[in-house]
C-alpha cells in the first residue's frame, strides 16, 4: 500500500477533517469514518501535547494519516510534535522560501536539518535506529499559504526542497487580502485559484481548508489535500439538521 506521501505526490484526492476536541472517544470515532487524514490542530483549539498524543493512540488503528498543526513556525514545538509520532506536520503562517527552509530544516535530521534526535514513541513500534535513519524521508511537511506575503512569494515556497504540500487558509487569508470574514470575495477566490494552478506541474500537493458546501468545488479546482470540516462542527451540523426536523414534524 501506498504511503501518505506518495498519495499525496501522485496527484490522489485525501479528505482530511480536523480534530479540534481533546477527547479522545471522539477521535477514535472519527477514526471509524473513512477519512483519508486528520488535521490535529494545536495552533487555534484547547490541545496539548499529552491530548495530542491521546489522539493519535485513539486513531492508532485506523489507516489514517495524521497531521499535527503545530501552534507556530519553531523548531521546538515542530521537535515535540513529530516525537509523538503523527505522519507529519502543518507548518502555520509561512511567507517565503526563509521560513518554508525553517520549517523543513525542523523536521529533517542533521545534516539535512536540525531535528533534535530523541524519538519517543515513534520508537516503540520500529526502533530507534530505523526509524531516525527513515524519518527525513517519511515525515511529510505541509506549509499553510495564509498571506498576501505568501502569494507574492508562493513559486519560491512550493520550490523549497522538502516541502510536500501546502494548505490555503481561507480565512486568514482573507484577512490578509483586507476582506474579514468573507473567504468568498472576488479577489480571495480569485487569490485560491492562482494557488492552485500555481502548483500544477510540480510535486508539491495543493490542499485547503474547506468546509462541507465548498470542498466539492475546491477539489474540481484542483485542490487534492482537501480538509472538509471538524469533528464539532460535524456534530453541530447534525445536531441542528436532526433539531429542525423534530421541531418542524411538531409544527405540522
Amino acid at each position: 500500500m501506498s504511503s501518505f506521501k506518495e498519495r499525496m505526490k501522485n496527484g490522489e484526492v485525501l479528505i482530511g477533517s480536523m480534530i479540534e476536541t481533546p477527547e479522545p472517544d471522539v477521535a477514535e470515532l472519527m477514526s471509524t469514518l473513512g477519512f483519508d487524514w486528520f488535521w490535529i490542530d494545536m495552533e487555534h483549539c484547547p490541545l496539548d501535547y499529552k491530548n495530542v498524543q491521546t489522539i493519535l493512540q485513539a486513531v492508532n488503528r485506523s489507516e489514517a494519516a495524521t497531521l499535527i498543526r503545530v501552534p507556530w513556525n519553531d523548531p521546538v514545538y515542530i521537535k515535540r510534535a513529530l516525537d509523538l509520532g503523527p505522519t507529519g506536520v502543518i507548518v502555520p503562517w509561512v511567507n517565503n522560501r526563509d521560513e518554508a527552509r525553517r520549517a523543513v530544516a525542523a523536521c529533517k535530521y542533521p545534516p539535512e536539518g536540525v531535528r533534535g534526535c530523541g524519538p519517543r514513541r515513534p520508537v516503540w513500534y520500529r526502533g530507534f535506529a530505523e526509524y531516525v535513519k527513515e524519518a527525513n524521508e517519511k515525515v511529510v511537511v505541509v506549509v499553510q499559504i495564509e498571506t498576501s506575503d505568501a502569494l507574492k512569494n508562493l513559486r519560491e515556497i512550493i520550490s523549497t526542497p522538502g516541502v510536500d504540500g501546502t494548505i490555503v487558509g481561507p480565512a486568514d487569508l482573507s484577512a490578509s487580502l483586507g476582506h474579514l470574514g468573507n473567504p468568498n470575495d472576488p479577489e480571495v477566490v480569485e487569490a485560491i485559484r492562482y494557488v492552485v494552478k500555481t502548483h500544477v506541474g510540480t510535486k508539491v500537493c495543493p490542499g485547503i481548508a474547506s468546509n462541507p458546501k465548498d470542498a466539492e468545488e475546491h477539489i474540481g479546482l484542483g485542490f487534492r489535500l482537501v480538509n472538509v470540516g471538524s469533528d464539532l462542527g460535524f456534530m453541530r451540523m447534525a445536531a441542528t439538521e436532526v433539531l429542525h426536523r423534530i421541531r418542524n414534524c411538531l409544527k405540522d
